[in-house]
Protein backbone atom coordinates (compact mmCIF):
# COMPACT_ATOMS: atom_id res chain seq x y z
CA UNK A 1 0.00 0.00 0.00
CA UNK A 2 2.88 2.04 1.15
CA UNK A 3 4.42 1.50 -2.44
CA UNK A 4 1.65 2.67 -4.16
CA UNK A 5 0.78 5.75 -2.54
CA UNK A 6 4.58 6.58 -2.94
CA UNK A 7 4.15 5.91 -6.65
CA UNK A 8 0.95 8.28 -6.74
CA UNK A 9 2.89 10.92 -5.29
CA UNK A 10 5.54 10.42 -7.35
CA UNK A 11 3.28 10.70 -10.67
CA UNK A 12 1.58 13.91 -9.46
CA UNK A 13 4.61 15.81 -9.00
CA UNK A 14 6.02 14.67 -11.99
CA UNK A 15 3.11 16.09 -13.67
CA UNK A 16 2.86 19.24 -11.50
CA UNK A 17 6.79 20.41 -12.39
CA UNK A 18 5.66 18.90 -16.37
CA UNK A 19 2.38 21.41 -16.54
CA UNK A 20 4.68 23.95 -14.56
CA UNK A 21 7.61 23.97 -17.50
CA UNK A 22 4.45 24.05 -19.91
CA UNK A 23 3.31 27.10 -18.64
CA UNK A 24 6.92 28.80 -18.36
CA UNK A 25 7.57 30.55 -21.50
CA UNK A 26 9.40 28.68 -24.08
CA UNK A 27 12.32 30.55 -26.01
CA UNK A 28 11.17 33.25 -27.91
CA UNK A 29 11.65 35.07 -31.72
CA UNK A 30 12.86 38.62 -30.91
CA UNK A 31 11.65 41.53 -33.58
CA UNK A 32 13.53 44.39 -31.94
CA UNK A 33 12.88 47.78 -34.07
CA UNK A 34 15.20 50.78 -33.64
CA UNK A 35 13.67 53.98 -35.06
CA UNK A 36 16.63 56.97 -35.93
CA UNK A 37 15.87 60.44 -34.21
CA UNK A 38 12.15 59.40 -33.41
CA UNK A 39 11.28 61.87 -30.25
CA UNK A 40 9.00 60.38 -27.56
CA UNK A 41 6.50 63.15 -28.96
CA UNK A 42 5.63 61.85 -31.64
CA UNK A 43 4.46 58.58 -31.51
CA UNK A 44 0.48 58.73 -30.81
CA UNK A 45 0.81 56.34 -27.95
CA UNK A 46 3.11 59.40 -26.20
CA UNK A 47 0.54 61.80 -26.65
CA UNK A 48 0.90 63.05 -30.25
CA UNK A 49 -2.49 63.89 -31.67
CA UNK A 50 -1.35 64.98 -35.48
CA UNK A 51 0.95 62.26 -36.42
CA UNK A 52 -0.67 59.02 -37.24
CA UNK A 53 1.83 55.77 -35.96
CA UNK A 54 -1.15 53.35 -35.60
CA UNK A 55 1.13 49.94 -35.80
CA UNK A 56 3.46 51.21 -33.05
CA UNK A 57 0.32 52.56 -30.95
CA UNK A 58 -0.35 49.09 -31.57
CA UNK A 59 2.56 47.94 -29.78
CA UNK A 60 1.52 50.09 -26.48
CA UNK A 61 -1.95 48.69 -26.76
CA UNK A 62 -1.31 45.09 -26.97
CA UNK A 63 2.14 45.28 -24.45
CA UNK A 64 3.56 47.33 -21.92
CA UNK A 65 4.45 51.09 -23.00
CA UNK A 66 8.02 52.39 -20.46
CA UNK A 67 7.62 56.06 -19.65
CA UNK A 68 11.05 56.87 -18.67
CA UNK A 69 12.68 54.85 -21.10
CA UNK A 70 16.34 56.24 -21.97
CA UNK A 71 18.73 56.03 -24.62
CA UNK A 72 22.52 55.14 -23.11
CA UNK A 73 23.83 58.40 -25.08
CA UNK A 74 22.43 60.83 -26.86
CA UNK A 75 23.86 60.67 -30.16
CA UNK A 76 23.83 57.43 -32.67
CA UNK A 77 26.91 55.89 -32.25
CA UNK A 78 27.77 55.40 -28.85
CA UNK A 79 23.77 54.56 -28.08
CA UNK A 80 23.85 51.66 -30.41
CA UNK A 81 27.00 50.16 -28.92
CA UNK A 82 25.09 50.32 -25.46
CA UNK A 83 22.11 48.58 -26.94
CA UNK A 84 24.26 45.99 -28.60
CA UNK A 85 26.07 44.88 -25.71
CA UNK A 86 24.11 46.14 -22.62
CA UNK A 87 27.18 48.38 -21.47
CA UNK A 88 28.03 52.48 -20.88
CA UNK A 89 29.82 53.32 -24.20
CA UNK A 90 32.91 54.59 -22.15
CA UNK A 91 33.19 50.46 -21.38
CA UNK A 92 33.83 49.37 -24.97
CA UNK A 93 35.37 52.41 -26.16
CA UNK A 94 32.42 53.75 -28.09
CA UNK A 95 32.61 57.44 -26.78
CA UNK A 96 34.66 59.45 -28.76
CA UNK A 97 37.00 62.23 -26.85
CA UNK A 98 36.73 64.49 -29.20
CA UNK A 99 33.43 66.58 -30.41
CA UNK A 100 32.47 64.47 -33.02
CA UNK A 101 30.95 61.51 -31.57
CA UNK A 102 29.82 59.14 -34.26
CA UNK A 103 31.04 57.96 -37.65
CA UNK A 104 30.84 60.38 -40.64
CA UNK A 105 32.85 57.95 -43.61
CA UNK A 106 32.77 54.40 -44.24
CA UNK A 107 36.68 54.44 -43.82
CA UNK A 108 36.67 55.92 -40.47
CA UNK A 109 38.76 54.77 -38.20
CA UNK A 110 37.36 52.04 -35.15
CA UNK A 111 34.00 50.23 -34.61
CA UNK A 112 32.72 48.35 -31.91
CA UNK A 113 35.30 46.26 -30.63
CA UNK A 114 35.34 42.33 -31.45
CA UNK A 115 36.21 41.97 -27.61
CA UNK A 116 32.93 43.47 -26.97
CA UNK A 117 29.89 40.53 -26.62
CA UNK A 118 26.91 41.74 -28.85
CA UNK A 119 23.22 40.10 -28.14
CA UNK A 120 23.54 38.80 -31.33
CA UNK A 121 26.59 36.40 -30.78
CA UNK A 122 25.19 34.80 -27.66
CA UNK A 123 21.45 34.55 -29.51
CA UNK A 124 23.59 32.63 -32.72
CA UNK A 125 26.10 30.16 -29.47
CA UNK A 126 22.06 29.59 -29.01
CA UNK A 127 20.54 28.37 -32.17
CA UNK A 128 19.09 31.43 -33.18
CA UNK A 129 19.07 33.03 -36.28
CA UNK A 130 20.23 36.37 -36.63
CA UNK A 131 19.73 39.69 -39.15
CA UNK A 132 20.28 43.10 -39.08
CA UNK A 133 18.03 45.18 -41.66
CA UNK A 134 19.17 48.84 -41.76
CA UNK A 135 21.53 50.75 -40.27
CA UNK A 136 24.51 49.78 -38.60
CA UNK A 137 26.63 52.31 -37.66
CA UNK A 138 29.24 50.81 -35.69
CA UNK A 139 31.93 50.42 -38.03
CA UNK A 140 33.70 48.10 -41.21
CA UNK A 141 37.02 47.67 -40.96
CA UNK A 142 40.49 47.48 -38.91
CA UNK A 143 43.11 47.76 -41.45
CA UNK A 144 42.43 47.19 -44.73
CA UNK A 145 38.80 47.16 -46.83
CA UNK A 146 38.89 43.20 -46.71
CA UNK A 147 38.67 42.66 -42.56
CA UNK A 148 35.57 43.23 -41.80
CA UNK A 149 36.34 43.83 -38.27
CA UNK A 150 33.31 46.27 -37.29
CA UNK A 151 31.15 44.59 -39.15
CA UNK A 152 27.89 43.02 -37.98
CA UNK A 153 28.83 39.32 -39.36
CA UNK A 154 32.16 39.94 -37.17
CA UNK A 155 29.35 40.61 -34.22
CA UNK A 156 27.17 37.87 -34.39
CA UNK A 157 24.65 38.63 -37.25
CA UNK A 158 24.52 35.93 -39.83
CA UNK A 159 22.77 38.11 -42.43
CA UNK A 160 23.01 42.28 -42.70
CA UNK A 161 21.40 44.25 -45.43
CA UNK A 162 21.86 47.87 -44.80
CA UNK A 163 23.85 50.81 -44.12
CA UNK A 164 27.41 49.86 -42.67
CA UNK A 165 27.12 54.57 -42.16
CA UNK A 166 24.17 56.18 -41.50
CA UNK A 167 21.93 58.34 -43.45
CA UNK A 168 23.14 62.27 -44.12
CA UNK A 169 21.85 64.89 -45.55
CA UNK A 170 24.71 64.63 -48.58
CA UNK A 171 23.43 61.06 -49.35
CA UNK A 172 20.64 62.73 -50.89
CA UNK A 173 20.44 65.42 -54.04
CA UNK A 174 19.14 68.60 -53.40
CA UNK A 175 18.81 67.98 -49.17
CA UNK A 176 22.18 70.30 -48.20
CA UNK A 177 25.16 69.05 -46.20
CA UNK A 178 25.91 68.21 -42.70
CA UNK A 179 29.10 69.56 -43.67
CA UNK A 180 28.66 73.05 -44.24
CA UNK A 181 30.34 74.66 -41.33
CA UNK A 182 33.14 72.77 -41.65
CA UNK A 183 33.76 73.67 -45.64
CA UNK A 184 33.45 77.19 -44.43
CA UNK A 185 35.86 76.81 -41.75
CA UNK A 186 38.39 74.50 -43.16
CA UNK A 187 37.87 75.70 -47.18
CA UNK A 188 36.09 79.03 -47.51
CA UNK A 189 37.81 81.10 -44.85
CA UNK A 190 41.09 79.96 -46.21
CA UNK A 191 40.02 80.57 -49.57
CA UNK A 192 39.10 84.62 -48.42
CA UNK A 193 42.10 84.88 -46.44
CA UNK A 194 44.21 84.07 -50.04
CA UNK A 195 42.01 86.21 -51.66
CA UNK A 196 42.55 89.24 -49.79
CA UNK A 197 46.67 88.27 -49.68
CA UNK A 198 46.42 88.21 -53.60
CA UNK A 199 44.33 91.92 -53.59
CA UNK A 200 46.27 93.28 -51.17
CA UNK A 201 49.34 92.36 -52.33
CA UNK A 202 48.57 92.92 -55.97
CA UNK A 203 47.62 96.43 -55.26
CA UNK A 204 51.08 97.43 -53.16
CA UNK A 205 52.90 96.21 -56.44
CA UNK A 206 50.30 98.32 -58.51
CA UNK A 207 50.91 101.28 -56.15
CA UNK A 208 55.02 100.52 -56.22
CA UNK A 209 54.67 100.58 -52.80
CA UNK A 210 55.93 96.76 -52.36
CA UNK A 211 58.11 95.05 -54.77
CA UNK A 212 56.33 91.49 -54.48
CA UNK A 213 57.88 88.86 -56.45
CA UNK A 214 55.70 86.74 -59.17
CA UNK A 215 56.09 83.64 -57.32
CA UNK A 216 54.13 85.07 -54.51
CA UNK A 217 51.43 85.44 -56.93
CA UNK A 218 51.92 81.89 -58.00
CA UNK A 219 52.20 80.29 -55.01
CA UNK A 220 49.53 81.82 -53.45
CA UNK A 221 46.86 80.93 -56.78
CA UNK A 222 48.27 77.50 -56.61
CA UNK A 223 47.38 77.40 -52.71
CA UNK A 224 44.12 78.59 -53.74
CA UNK A 225 43.57 75.91 -56.43
CA UNK A 226 44.42 73.20 -54.33
CA UNK A 227 41.87 74.00 -51.80
CA UNK A 228 39.22 74.62 -54.43
CA UNK A 229 40.38 71.22 -55.65
CA UNK A 230 39.85 69.33 -52.83
CA UNK A 231 36.56 70.94 -52.22
CA UNK A 232 35.17 70.22 -55.32
CA UNK A 233 36.72 66.27 -54.95
CA UNK A 234 35.16 65.87 -52.01
CA UNK A 235 31.51 67.22 -53.10
CA UNK A 236 32.31 64.74 -56.20
CA UNK A 237 32.98 61.35 -54.15
CA UNK A 238 31.38 61.79 -50.91
CA UNK A 239 28.43 60.25 -52.03
CA UNK A 240 29.52 57.07 -53.86
CA UNK A 241 32.25 56.68 -51.17
CA UNK A 242 30.29 56.82 -48.34
CA UNK A 243 26.56 56.85 -49.08
CA UNK A 244 25.46 52.80 -50.04
CA UNK A 245 23.49 49.88 -49.00
CA UNK A 246 25.52 46.09 -48.39
CA UNK A 247 24.15 42.79 -48.79
CA UNK A 248 26.60 40.47 -46.29
CA UNK A 249 29.87 41.37 -46.98
CA UNK A 250 29.39 42.84 -50.29
CA UNK A 251 28.19 46.16 -51.33
CA UNK A 252 24.41 45.76 -53.23
CA UNK A 253 23.78 50.00 -54.20
CA UNK A 254 26.36 52.53 -54.75
CA UNK A 255 25.53 55.16 -53.90
CA UNK A 256 22.39 54.45 -52.43
CA UNK A 257 19.14 55.03 -53.88
CA UNK A 258 16.10 56.48 -51.71
CA UNK A 259 13.44 55.13 -54.23
CA UNK A 260 11.38 52.95 -52.16
CA UNK A 261 14.16 52.74 -49.73
CA UNK A 262 11.94 51.83 -46.90
CA UNK A 263 9.65 49.42 -48.58
CA UNK A 264 12.90 47.54 -50.19
CA UNK A 265 14.40 47.05 -46.56
CA UNK A 266 10.94 46.14 -44.82
CA UNK A 267 10.43 43.33 -47.75
CA UNK A 268 13.44 41.79 -46.93
CA UNK A 269 12.88 41.76 -42.97
CA UNK A 270 10.16 40.01 -43.61
CA UNK A 271 11.69 37.03 -45.70
CA UNK A 272 14.04 37.02 -43.20
CA UNK A 273 11.03 35.89 -40.85
CA UNK A 274 9.43 33.65 -43.64
CA UNK A 275 12.65 31.88 -44.21
CA UNK A 276 13.33 31.03 -39.94
CA UNK A 277 9.79 30.71 -39.29
CA UNK A 278 10.60 26.84 -38.13
CA UNK A 279 13.12 27.78 -36.16
CA UNK A 280 13.83 30.85 -33.44
CA UNK A 281 15.22 34.26 -34.66
CA UNK A 282 16.89 37.40 -33.85
CA UNK A 283 15.88 40.32 -35.98
CA UNK A 284 17.17 43.89 -35.26
CA UNK A 285 15.31 46.39 -37.82
CA UNK A 286 17.50 49.31 -37.35
CA UNK A 287 15.22 52.09 -39.50
CA UNK A 288 16.69 54.65 -41.79
CA UNK A 289 13.95 56.78 -40.97
CA UNK A 290 13.49 59.92 -39.63
CA UNK A 291 16.88 60.25 -39.57
CA UNK A 292 17.64 63.54 -42.19
CA UNK A 293 18.02 63.12 -45.25
CA UNK A 294 14.24 62.56 -44.89
CA UNK A 295 12.63 60.82 -47.75
CA UNK A 296 9.37 59.01 -48.16
CA UNK A 297 7.86 56.81 -51.13
CA UNK A 298 5.21 58.36 -53.24
CA UNK A 299 2.62 56.37 -50.92
CA UNK A 300 3.56 58.48 -48.17
CA UNK A 301 4.84 61.89 -49.59
CA UNK A 302 2.93 64.70 -49.45
CA UNK A 303 0.58 62.47 -46.97
CA UNK A 304 1.05 63.65 -43.39
CA UNK A 305 -0.54 66.91 -41.67
CA UNK A 306 4.04 67.33 -40.78
CA UNK A 307 5.76 67.39 -44.11
CA UNK A 308 8.62 65.61 -45.22
CA UNK A 309 9.18 64.62 -41.79
CA UNK A 310 5.44 63.95 -40.77
CA UNK A 311 5.79 61.55 -44.44
CA UNK A 312 9.11 59.68 -42.96
CA UNK A 313 7.48 59.05 -39.68
CA UNK A 314 4.65 57.93 -41.26
CA UNK A 315 6.17 55.00 -43.43
CA UNK A 316 8.17 54.26 -40.93
CA UNK A 317 5.52 53.20 -38.86
CA UNK A 318 3.81 51.19 -41.90
CA UNK A 319 7.27 49.28 -41.81
CA UNK A 320 6.51 48.21 -38.67
CA UNK A 321 2.89 46.92 -39.55
CA UNK A 322 4.34 45.47 -42.36
CA UNK A 323 6.23 42.99 -39.78
CA UNK A 324 3.21 42.55 -37.18
CA UNK A 325 1.66 41.69 -40.35
CA UNK A 326 4.06 38.76 -41.14
CA UNK A 327 4.00 37.33 -37.43
CA UNK A 328 0.37 37.22 -37.34
CA UNK A 329 0.40 35.69 -40.87
CA UNK A 330 2.59 33.01 -39.49
CA UNK A 331 1.39 32.26 -36.27
CA UNK A 332 4.59 33.67 -34.71
CA UNK A 333 2.73 36.68 -32.53
CA UNK A 334 2.22 34.76 -29.30
CA UNK A 335 6.25 33.36 -29.31
CA UNK A 336 7.97 36.98 -30.68
CA UNK A 337 8.79 39.78 -28.23
CA UNK A 338 8.80 42.59 -30.40
CA UNK A 339 10.40 45.52 -29.02
CA UNK A 340 10.02 49.41 -30.23
CA UNK A 341 12.31 52.45 -29.28
CA UNK A 342 14.43 55.15 -30.81
CA UNK A 343 18.28 55.40 -30.68
CA UNK A 344 18.07 59.03 -29.46
CA UNK A 345 15.51 61.95 -28.85
CA UNK A 346 14.53 64.14 -32.24
CA UNK A 347 17.19 66.59 -33.66
CA UNK A 348 14.61 69.26 -32.82
CA UNK A 349 16.90 71.82 -34.50
CA UNK A 350 17.20 70.41 -37.84
CA UNK A 351 16.45 72.83 -40.61
CA UNK A 352 17.04 72.77 -44.21
CA UNK A 353 18.89 75.59 -46.52
CA UNK A 354 15.10 76.58 -47.22
CA UNK A 355 14.01 76.75 -43.60
CA UNK A 356 11.76 74.17 -43.47
CA UNK A 357 11.64 71.63 -39.82
CA UNK A 358 12.98 68.53 -40.30
CA UNK A 359 13.61 67.61 -36.88
CA UNK A 360 10.65 65.53 -34.50
CA UNK A 361 8.99 66.29 -31.22
CA UNK A 362 10.49 65.59 -28.05
CA UNK A 363 6.87 66.17 -26.66
CA UNK A 364 7.51 68.61 -22.91
CA UNK A 365 11.15 67.43 -22.89
CA UNK A 366 13.89 69.87 -22.98
CA UNK A 367 16.48 69.75 -25.51
CA UNK A 368 17.01 67.00 -28.38
CA UNK A 369 19.93 64.73 -30.08
CA UNK A 370 23.23 66.20 -29.31
CA UNK A 371 22.47 66.55 -25.50
CA UNK A 372 21.25 65.28 -22.48
CA UNK A 373 18.71 67.21 -21.33
CA UNK A 374 15.86 65.05 -21.21
CA UNK A 375 14.83 65.21 -24.83
CA UNK A 376 18.19 63.80 -25.85
CA UNK A 377 17.82 60.85 -23.76
CA UNK A 378 13.95 60.06 -23.28
CA UNK A 379 12.84 57.80 -26.11
CA UNK A 380 9.98 55.59 -26.45
CA UNK A 381 10.08 52.29 -25.19
CA UNK A 382 7.48 49.81 -26.31
CA UNK A 383 7.45 45.83 -25.21
CA UNK A 384 5.11 43.24 -26.46
CA UNK A 385 4.60 40.07 -26.18
CA UNK A 386 1.24 38.59 -25.79
CA UNK A 387 0.38 35.54 -23.14
CA UNK A 388 3.81 36.78 -21.31
CA UNK A 389 3.44 40.54 -20.89
CA UNK A 390 0.50 42.41 -19.97
CA UNK A 391 -1.43 44.21 -22.30
CA UNK A 392 -1.78 48.06 -22.29
CA UNK A 393 0.37 48.54 -19.19
CA UNK A 394 2.70 51.74 -18.48
CA UNK A 395 5.54 51.96 -16.23
CA UNK A 396 7.13 54.77 -15.06
CA UNK A 397 10.51 53.14 -13.63
CA UNK A 398 13.49 54.75 -15.16
CA UNK A 399 14.82 51.57 -17.79
CA UNK A 400 17.56 51.45 -20.47
CA UNK A 401 18.27 51.04 -23.86
CA UNK A 402 21.07 48.71 -22.55
CA UNK A 403 18.40 46.54 -20.66
CA UNK A 404 17.28 44.40 -23.42
CA UNK A 405 21.04 42.64 -23.14
CA UNK A 406 20.49 40.63 -20.37
CA UNK A 407 16.73 40.61 -20.94
CA UNK A 408 17.10 39.04 -24.48
CA UNK A 409 19.66 37.19 -23.29
CA UNK A 410 18.31 35.20 -20.44
CA UNK A 411 15.22 34.54 -22.38
CA UNK A 412 17.38 32.82 -25.03
CA UNK A 413 18.63 30.62 -22.30
CA UNK A 414 22.37 32.33 -22.78
CA UNK A 415 24.61 33.40 -19.46
CA UNK A 416 25.78 36.60 -19.14
CA UNK A 417 29.37 36.82 -19.98
CA UNK A 418 31.21 36.93 -16.22
CA UNK A 419 34.25 38.50 -17.19
CA UNK A 420 32.61 42.18 -17.69
CA UNK A 421 30.53 44.52 -16.25
CA UNK A 422 26.97 44.36 -17.82
CA UNK A 423 25.15 47.77 -17.19
CA UNK A 424 21.90 46.42 -18.26
CA UNK A 425 19.13 44.87 -16.16
CA UNK A 426 16.75 42.08 -17.06
CA UNK A 427 13.54 43.74 -17.60
CA UNK A 428 11.41 40.84 -17.32
CA UNK A 429 10.28 41.20 -13.62
CA UNK A 430 9.01 44.40 -14.03
CA UNK A 431 7.25 43.75 -17.47
CA UNK A 432 5.71 41.06 -15.68
CA UNK A 433 4.25 42.86 -12.51
CA UNK A 434 6.78 40.55 -10.14
CA UNK A 435 8.25 44.01 -9.66
CA UNK A 436 7.28 47.17 -8.86
CA UNK A 437 10.76 48.85 -8.73
CA UNK A 438 13.49 49.48 -11.43
CA UNK A 439 16.85 47.59 -10.78
CA UNK A 440 18.70 51.00 -11.69
CA UNK A 441 19.39 53.07 -8.57
CA UNK A 442 21.87 55.42 -10.67
CA UNK A 443 21.81 55.96 -14.39
CA UNK A 444 24.69 57.85 -16.24
CA UNK A 445 24.35 59.80 -19.08
CA UNK A 446 27.86 60.98 -20.85
CA UNK A 447 28.00 63.38 -23.14
CA UNK A 448 30.62 61.14 -25.51
CA UNK A 449 33.47 60.33 -23.01
CA UNK A 450 32.04 62.76 -20.52
CA UNK A 451 30.26 62.22 -17.67
CA UNK A 452 27.74 64.80 -17.98
CA UNK A 453 24.28 63.89 -16.13
CA UNK A 454 23.51 61.22 -13.09
CA UNK A 455 19.66 59.86 -12.53
CA UNK A 456 19.26 58.59 -8.80
CA UNK A 457 16.17 56.38 -8.17
CA UNK A 458 16.49 56.07 -4.41
CA UNK A 459 15.46 53.01 -3.09
CA UNK A 460 12.66 54.67 -0.73
CA UNK A 461 11.31 57.34 -3.04
CA UNK A 462 8.68 57.06 -5.65
CA UNK A 463 10.88 59.60 -8.34
CA UNK A 464 13.64 59.70 -9.51
CA UNK A 465 16.48 62.78 -9.75
CA UNK A 466 18.39 63.88 -12.24
CA UNK A 467 21.64 66.37 -11.96
CA UNK A 468 23.02 67.70 -15.35
CA UNK A 469 26.74 67.92 -14.64
CA UNK A 470 28.44 70.50 -16.42
CA UNK A 471 32.31 70.49 -18.03
CA UNK A 472 33.73 73.19 -16.22
CA UNK A 473 35.82 74.91 -19.09
CA UNK A 474 35.94 78.30 -18.06
CA UNK A 475 32.00 78.57 -19.01
CA UNK A 476 28.52 77.03 -19.40
CA UNK A 477 27.57 75.27 -22.37
CA UNK A 478 23.53 75.10 -22.41
CA UNK A 479 21.37 73.08 -24.97
CA UNK A 480 20.66 75.77 -27.41
CA UNK A 481 22.98 74.67 -30.29
CA UNK A 482 23.99 71.17 -30.94
CA UNK A 483 24.48 69.21 -33.89
CA UNK A 484 23.57 65.73 -35.31
CA UNK A 485 27.23 64.39 -34.82
CA UNK A 486 28.42 66.55 -31.63
CA UNK A 487 27.43 66.26 -28.06
CA UNK A 488 26.90 69.41 -26.11
CA UNK A 489 27.23 69.88 -22.02
CA UNK A 490 24.50 71.30 -20.15
CA UNK A 491 24.49 73.47 -17.48
CA UNK A 492 24.20 72.09 -13.90
CA UNK A 493 20.36 71.56 -12.29
CA UNK A 494 18.45 69.00 -10.67
CA UNK A 495 15.35 67.98 -11.70
CA UNK A 496 12.77 65.96 -10.33
CA UNK A 497 11.38 63.48 -12.48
Amino acid sequence: MSKSRTMRRLLLLLLGLWEAQSRAPSRPNFVLIVADDLGIGDPGCYGNKTLRTPNIDRLAEEGVKLTQHLAASPLCTPSRAAFMTGRYPVRSGMASQTRIGVFLFSASSGGLPNTEVTFARLLKDQGYATALIGKWHLGTHCHNNTDFCHHPSSHGFDYFHGLPVTNLRDCKPGAGSVFTQAVRVLVLAPLQALALALVTLGALRWLGLLPVPGVVFLVLLLLAAALLGLLLCFLHFFRPLNCFLMRGRAVSQQPLSYDNLTQRLTADAARFIRRNAERPFLLVFSCIQVHTALYASKDFAGKSKHGAYGDAAEEMDWGVGQLLNVLEELQLTNNTLVYFTSDQGAHVEEVTPKGERHGGSNGIFKGGKGNNWEGGIRVPGLLRWPGVLPAGVEIAEPTSNMDVFPTVAKLAGSPLPEDRIIDGRDLMPLLRGETQRSEHEFLFHYCNFYLNAVRWHPPNRDHAQSTSIGRNEGRSEGAIRTHHSVCKAVAAMPVNI
